[in-house]
């Protein structure tokens, strides 16, 4: 006979830690709520240090203490411990209080919580404790309350429930759903993997023998899935129920046990069956015995807190619990981007949780395999069913980019990378990727085949969605004249685009301001908001044109009680005609002065004297706004020239005078600045004879 005891037996984690607090507790006025673990040695023995067990919380007296299991129970028992002075000590495994806060969290966002699990084990009880909404138990794949199909569903798991037997329910729950199912898996990655040994187990020996309490779960569920496989499975609470009558004719039998089954139990059946004179064992029971005594410290997948002695060059030395021997943890297995033995210093004497990754042919631990095991854990029916997760991509080959997820590779074809083709994938080596599986593998080789181009593709096609309805709704409520609010984006040498609802309109630079500017930032300045009126649209194109100038004043409008008849003004000229020359008197409003308003004396053409450009004083002598008209006089500033014999003034050169006095406007040092009514300096009269005479 050949014997095979699975590798992850006996006490997990939480149910170690908990045995442990309460043998090591000063029994004196100590209580347990319910049995620490569904065992009747370790009951027995933690009842003989002088803890007591108790059913109820009520049992428990004032002023005492009172151990909280491993299975946890409803956020109303803290509180009654508070208010009756009981000192908690809570055993709650971590996987069971992560499961609390869960249903607490989505229970208070109104949904509805599904447990799924057995409705009478204690830990289901107390989760429903934490549940302040509609809550159900299920632990049947084939009787959904059809009431769920128009409710938002949250569905966690109990830790210790059958992972085949929570995808089924899993699966019809979201047949039956019409909103949103949310599914946690909450099912301890250590009871996952005791599960899937079992069932190894049970394909490959002709019989199997399941070590545990009669009324424990998890070892029940063993059970279960043995009998899936085996056709002799048979349930031992100790080495008193072997019948070695019934196993000593196999040729392989398979020894698993629960979370709650000490090894010592595992062990007892096994030395009862070295003693039996009918079994013969083809492999070394010494050795098999030798392996279970191994693992009665210290077991494949358990989490072990060490405590750091020394860090060197090639990583840490740690002492473990009842251990003292150094044990070295390569700077490998530390979970961190780069190792310096110089950040760990400081650290000497501090605890760390690390993973027992083998046993043979030496004990190797990881601390970079705990975060690896809970994103592997963080898989589960969340990612198979399309959600979203990320992963750092660590380096590419011909065909894509490749990343790990827990003990998952992630395979990412070059055609799923984004929506178009990627030349370069070297560019995405150390970034994030946000994924969502097309396939996993799990077989021998573990793998994930995903792609990022969907999620990409989906929130394009929302963002082009959004934008249509938006754009529809903006047109659908805008009409030519409408004055609008709109924030600056950026401008351009044309003009400004301007977001009003979201949507682009163009503020052309001609319909900024009415006296004309060269450059938009004159007027608007980015990212301020203002008011606009709708010139134009054009729905067909998607175009909408919109002024600034159109709410703002026309010059002219200001003209009005700013300028009136007999002013002076000080003004450049900006055209010539025939008739007379415009003098600009301020941006956007121009006077005429008219040709017989330029000088006393007759002139031909404006020209002759003034020329575009000229800086020049006048008289206002006629101002109407309305009709945006200012008459101007120049020689109004001028003194009359002296009068001289009409046979003079006939054999005069006209035409170099004119010359004479529009050079001597432009001498600025022989010609101060005109004045209502006067000039000072040089008459023109006076400037004329003398010009004659140097002639």
């Amino acid at each position: 006979m050949e014997i095979f005891v699975a590798e992850n037996s006996g006490f997990c984690k939480g149910v170690e830690d908990a045995v442990n607090t309460a043998i090591n507790t000063n029994g004196d006025n100590v209580f347990v709520l319910g049995e620490i673990i569904h065992n009747a040695a370790v009951v027995k023995a933690i009842s003989d240090k002088g803890v007591r067990v108790v059913e109820k919380l009520c049992e428990v007296p004032d002023n005492s203490s009172v151990i909280f299991r491993s299975h946890g129970v409803p956020k109303s028992f803290y509180a009654e411990c508070a208010a009756r002075n009981i000192k908690v000590i809570d055993c709650t495994c971590g996987f069971v209080r992560r499961t609390q806060s869960i249903v607490e969290e989505q229970s208070l966002h109104g949904k509805t919580i599904v447990i799924v699990g057995e409705p009478t084990h204690p830990e289901v009880i107390g989760l429903l404790g934490w549940c302040v909404g509609e809550a159900l138990v299920l632990n049947d794949s084939e009787n959904i309350p059809a009431h769920l199909s128009d409710k938002e569903v949250c569905i966690v798991s109990q830790t210790t429930f059958s992972a085949l037997k929570f995808e089924k329910i899993v699966k019809n729950i979201k047949k039956l759903c019409e909103k949103t199912v949310e599914v946690f898996q909450t099912i301890c990655y250590t009871t996952i993997r005791r599960q899937r040994e079992t069932e190894e187990l049970a394909k490959k020996c002709e019989a199997i023998l399941v070590v545990g309490g009669l009324n424990s779960s998890n070892t029940n569920k063993l059970y279960e899935i043995a009998s899936q496989y085996c056709g002799n499975v048979y349930r031992l609470a100790d080495s008193n129920d072997l019948d070695i009558s019934k196993i000593k004719n196999f040729k392989s039998v398979g020894i698993v046990s629960g979370a709650s089954t000490p090894n010592a139990q595992t062990r007892e059946v096994l030395l009862k069956m070295e003693e039996s004179t009918e079994v013969k064992a083809t492999n070394s029971m010494a050795d098999v015995v030798a392996k279970i005594d191994n693992e009665s410290k210290f077991k494949k997948g358990q989490i072990v807190q060490a405590t750091i002695s020394q860090a060197t060059a090639e990583g840490l030395q740690i002492l473990l619990p009842y251990s003292k021997k150094e044990v070295a943890l390569s700077k490998d297995e530390l979970d961190c981007e780069q190792y310096n033995a110089d950040d760990f210093v400081d650290k000497i004497g501090d605890s760390i949780d690390l993973l027992v990754v083998e046993l043979k042919p030496s004990l190797k631990l990881s601390q970079k395999m705990i975060k690896l095991l809970k994103e592997e854990e963080a898989l589960g029916a969340d990612i198979e069913a399309g959600k979203e997760f990320s992963v750092v991509c660590t380096g590419t080959n011909k065909g894509g980019l490749v990343g790990q997820m827990g003990t998952y590779a992630v395979f990412v074809p070059a055609k799923e990378i984004r929506p178009g083709f990627v030349k370069d994938l070297t560019k995405y080596e150390g970034k994030t990727l946000r994924l969502r599986a097309i396939e996993i593998k799990k077989g021998a080789r573990k793998e994930i085949i995903a792609s990022q181009r969907v999620i990409l593709q989906e929130e394009r096609d929302a963002r082009d969605a959004a934008k249509l309805e938006k754009e529809e709704e903006f047109f659908a409520n805008i009409a030519v004249g409408d004055v609008v609010e709109g924030k600056v984006e950026r401008v351009t040498s044309f003009g400004a685009f301007v977001s009003v609802n979201g949507f682009d309109c163009l503020a052309h630079i001609s319909d900024l301001s009415w006296t004309g500017v060269e450059d938009v930032k004159e007027v608007l300045e980015i990212g301020k908001t203002y008011q606009f009126k709708v010139l134009k649209i054009d729905k067909e194109n998607k175009k909408v044109s919109i002024g600034y100038k159109q709410l703002q004043p026309q010059p002219w409008d200001l003209v009005d009680g700013k300028y009136g008849e007999g002013d002076i003004i000080h003004g450049k000229v900006v055209r010539i005609v025939p008739f007379g020359a415009f003098v600009e008197v301020e941006k956007g409003v121009d006077g005429l002065v008219h040709v017989s308003q330029i000088s006393h004396e007759r002139i031909e053409t404006p020209a002759t004297c003034l020329s575009v450009g000229d800086e020049v004083d006048a008289k206002i002598i006629a101002v109407d706004a309305a009709s945006r008209k200012m008459n101007l006089s120049i020689k109004a500033l001028l003194p009359e020239p002296e009068r001289r014999p009409r046979n003079q003034r006939n054999n005069e050169d006209g035409e170099d005078n004119h010359r004479k006095f529009r050079s001597s406007r432009r001498n600025d040092d022989e010609i101060s600045t005109w004045s209502e009514g006067s000039i000072s300096g040089t008459s023109i009269a006076d400037l004329l004879a003398s010009a004659k005479k140097n002639k």
